[in-house]
């Protein structure tokens, strides 16, 4: 969380002005995404101490993802690209 305002500068800086030049766009986003990655999130979220700085934002997460049933990592397939967040990848 604490680089998240560095990554999105440079989203702004270094992709999103050039996206629309580019010869092809591929969205990687999958609708299923938040439902697998859920699961291996909260334990990350529900560490984070009241104390925390970063709390706020961890607590708006949190909630946020209770709106999605978990799914089972392992019904991924080993070459899906979501594999590259979550382990288990064919092409490692």
């Amino acid at each position: 969380m604490k680089m998240w305002r560095s990554v999105r500068r440079g989203e702004e800086r270094y992709i999103f002005p050039f996206q629309e030049t580019a010869d092809i766009m591929i969205n990687s986003a999958l609708l299923y995404e938040l439902a697998v990655l859920k699961p291996l999130i909260l334990p990350l979220l529900e560490a984070v101490p009241e104390e925390d700085a970063y709390f706020p934002e961890v607590n708006r997460q949190k909630k946020f993802l209770k709106y999605f049933v978990e799914m089972d990592p392992e019904v991924i397939p080993s070459n899906s690209i979501l594999r590259e967040f979550i382990g288990g990848s064919s092409f490692a």
